[in-house]
């Protein structure tokens, strides 16, 4: 039996359990397997015939961002806006075959950007490459779900469900779990809250289908369906829904797409709006600008240093030089993150975005 009929047997005995507090240790020892079953799908397969399937470019500057949505939304069109790639956009769908990458330089900062091909429901599954393309935007720092306005909110939630299905917690922080390996075996549970929705034996038994032998402990109550997903392999991901072809609707369907939470219209044949979806993205990424300045001489407002928000001054000394933070002695900061400019600080002040950091050595 493969990954997708075990898979299918699990939803079915799921939705034909009654849930109660006799059948709820059984019902997340199934979810525990319906995860890891569903992970395994976007694992690269070991047989030789699978070889040169993926597809994949290497991670380059400051923040990766995927594009990924239906055929005919308009992703090819909105990454040659962008960037200075040129992708083969036209009326027919699957026109896009491949990842094409792009580089969006905004701030100071280059975001690359990454236009995968289309996928259809059941991408999750295998369908029209539908793995590859979901294996590459795990590895995104943001995914943009490009939208057709024209067709209301049909392809977000199938999106959602293809993207979740796999165990990509779109807008999620990681669950609060902590686990530590032991190496003499058996597993230590440790919760510091009374726990009213999962118990002991039951965050046992899905440890122990994962075959972990840990020590964990619970600092806030969970739902049983959120212990599995705190496993390897299951990072939190930003999502955008964008919704393109707003050209092409009422004003009255635009302002009540454009009121949702997290969500951006915009029409890329028209070219309204992607200034405020460029402010979304930053936003989403938290990045931050870091400017550097040496001693008797203006700051180089050229060259920034581009850092995830809330970095600190030891962060920026490993981004300038790996050795430089143990020959720190202390740093000048101009900017918010300061009660006064100059501040001298330490290895733990932590920046803000534009500030101005002068190191001194020992």
């Amino acid at each position: 039996m493969g990954i997708l009929e075990k898979i299918s047997e699990i939803e079915k005995e799921i939705a034909r359990t009654q849930k109660n507090k006799a059948t709820e240790y059984h019902l997340g020892l199934l979810k525990a397997k319906l995860a890891k079953y569903r992970a395994q799908l976007l694992e690269p397969s070991k047989s030789a015939s699978s070889k040169g399937e993926g597809f994949d470019v290497m991670k380059s500057g400051d923040a990766r961002v995927a594009l990924i949505g239906f055929p005919s939304v308009g992703k090819s069109t909105f990454l040659s806006l962008m960037t200075s790639t040129a992708s083969e956009a036209a009326s027919y769908e699957f026109t896009t075959l491949t990842c094409i990458p792009g580089v969006i330089e905004y701030k100071g900062a280059n975001i690359q950007l990454l236009d995968l091909p289309g996928i259809i429901e059941g991408a999750a599954q295998g369908k029209g490459r539908g793995r590859q393309v979901i294996a590459v935007a795990r590895t995104a720092d943001v995914i943009i779900m490009m939208l057709d306005a024209t067709k209301g909110e049909v392809q977000r939630s199938l999106l959602e469900k293809e993207l979740e299905s796999v165990g990509i917690r779109l807008n999620k922080h990681k669950p609060n779990i902590y686990f530590k390996p032991k190496k003499g075996g058996g597993i230590s549970f440790n919760s510091t809250v009374t726990l009213t929705q999962c118990s002991e034996k039951l965050v046992q038994l899905i440890l122990h289908e994962y075959n972990l032998q840990c020590r964990s402990a619970f600092p806030r109550r969970l739902l049983p369906g959120r212990v599995h997903r705190c496993d390897r392999g299951q990072p939190g991901v930003h999502a955008l829904p964008v919704y393109n072809k707003i050209d092409q609707i009422s004003m009255e369907e635009v302002d009540r797409l454009a009121r949702k939470p997290n969500s951006v219209v915009i029409s890329c044949g028209m070219k309204l709006n992607l200034d405020y979806l460029l402010e979304m993205l930053w936003e989403y990424l938290a990045l931050t600008c870091i400017y550097t300045k040496k001693r008797g001489q203006r700051p180089d407002f050229t060259d920034a240093i581009i850092l995830r928000k809330g970095a600190s001054v030891e962060h920026v000394c490993h981004r300038i030089h790996r050795s430089l933070a143990s020959q720190f002695k202390y740093a000048l900061v101009w900017g918010t993150s300061t009660k006064y400019s100059p501040q001298r600080v330490g290895l733990t002040h932590t920046m803000e975005h534009e500030d101005v950091i002068q190191i001194v050595k020992k």
